[in-house]
Order: structure tokens, then sequence, then C-alpha cells
């Protein structure tokens, strides 16, 4: 399988110049022949923007996913439509409780829809996402191209308990989108190979590039392979990283290395 991490240039509230960055990314991954793209963390008004969340919020129904579903279909490519900030009151059938979410969706080849995600751990260092927003409590798991792919936001690469229960619901692939900032550049890298290697599947992680007010995206998107190698990766400035990634090396890798049979409970 193709899979693209559209490490985008992110403008903070500039939502209609970062969605047509991302369209043109989805376009130029499909002209490629990539199967997956992959989009970063509040791709839309930039993470830092906290003073437009509320006003940027938008349902699983509204008019920008709507959009890339329509992208995905038109081009038959998957998007992981990296986050946006959810309005749950504004998504039917979604959770029983009000207010707004971290938010992932994952759209198959021909627009459905397949999995949403909504952030599990919300930062509060230096960083108003906890005030704001409400934690996901779900772990979609989604089959696409022999993959059992999850996805996970961002500070949730500081939870291995997250990613060692998504390997035992059967993930073989894990998104990561992020607004990863500096000067956190080795805890980026080393959480993330962690996170493949611990669990003996492929992790990919898309980060964002630009500067906000009080913060500087480092970019590196990378993709691991299940022993934490280096498949593709990319500096901070904006980039289209891909790499070919094949779901029988998750399969064979943990069993020439059953380290997942060896635990003790």
């Amino acid at each position: 399988m193709q899979l693209a991490l559209a490490q985008l240039h992110i403008e903070a509230n500039d939502v209609a110049g970062n969605v047509a960055r991302a369209e043109t990314a989805i376009v130029e991954a499909a002209d490629r022949g990539v199967d997956l793209v992959c989009l970063p963390e509040v791709f839309t008004v930039g993470y830092f923007s906290f003073a437009s969340y509320a006003r940027r919020a938008e349902g699983l129904n509204g008019p920008t996913l709507s959009r890339f579903s329509d992208l995905a279909k038109e081009h038959e490519i998957a998007v992981l439509a990296g986050t946006i900030i959810e309005d749950l009151s504004e998504t039917d059938g979604g959770p029983a409780e009000e207010g707004l979410a971290n938010t992932a969706v994952f759209f198959d080849r021909d627009g459905t829809q397949s999995a949403v995600y909504r952030k599990h751990h919300l930062f509060g260092y230096g960083s108003r996402e906890a005030e704001l927003l409400v934690p996901g409590e779900r772990l979609p798991t989604v089959s696409f191209d022999g993959f059992e792919v999850s996805i996970t936001t961002c500070y949730d690469l500081r939870f291995p308990e997250l990613y060692r229960e998504l390997a035992d619901n059967g993930a073989t692939l894990v998104l990561v989108p992020s607004a990863w900032p500096y000067p956190r550049l080795e805890h980026w890298q080393t959480l993330a190979r962690a996170r493949a290697i611990e669990n003996l599947c492929y992790v990919a992680t898309t980060n964002g590039s630009g500067a906000f007010e009080d913060a500087t995206l480092l970019g590196r998107s990378t993709v691991y392979d299940p022993w934490g190698n280096v498949l593709a990766s990319s500096g901070d400035a904006p980039a289209l990283v891909t790499a070919t990634i094949d779901p029988d090396e998750v399969t064979t890798v943990r069993e020439e290395f059953p380290a997942l049979d060896d635990r003790r409970w």
C-alpha cells in the first residue's frame, strides 16, 4: 500500500487557505498513485488558535468534512481528515454530551466515513485544549488494504497503554495526526518510534508546518515500520511524505519476534 503524509503549511485562522492546501495535497497524492493520505491535527483553523475553536467548529456532516468525502470519492483515495474541531451538538447520532472535540475522520475510497476518532488525551501544558474540549471514549479500527487501521492524535503518543489496547484490538497501522511544536523534537521522534517497536506495528505521524504566536510546528512527519525503522520522513517545511507499507510485514515481524506473546498479566 502507498501511504502519504501531507505535512501542510497551516496559517492561524486561515480556514479557507488551509483547506485549499489540504485539497491540493490530496489531489497530488492521488496523482502519485497513493492509496491513503493523512492530514495533520486541526489543519483547518490551526491547533494553537484556541480563541477560534468554538466559532470554527462544525459537525461531522458539515461543509469541510463533506468536501473531503467528495474528494476521496472523486479521486478514489482514502483520506484521514487530520483532525478538525467538532461541534458535538451538530453531529447526528454522535456522543450524548455536548461540547467540542478534537476529531479525526477516516474516509474510504468511496467517500464513506469509516471511522471517527476523538482525541483521548487533551493537552493542558501551555495549551487551552483540556479547558475547551471534551475527550473521546471510543477506539475505532477500520479494515483497509489488508491493514487494521487505528487512529490516535498527537499528545496520545505519551500514553503507551492506549497503543497496547489498540494492538490488542488488532491494529497493524496507527495513524497519528499531530500539531507537535518545537522544542520537543526528541520526544516526537522517540515516542512514535517506541510505540511502533512496543506493538510491532506501523506508526505514521503527520505533523503540520508553520509558526503561530506562541509556537512553531516542527514537522518531521514520519512513517515507522514494525521494527521502528524510519521508512520516510521530512524536515520542518511543507512536504508530501510517501512510503510503501505491507500488512504482511507486521505478521512476519510478530512471528519472528513474538514479544507480544510473552507479556505477563
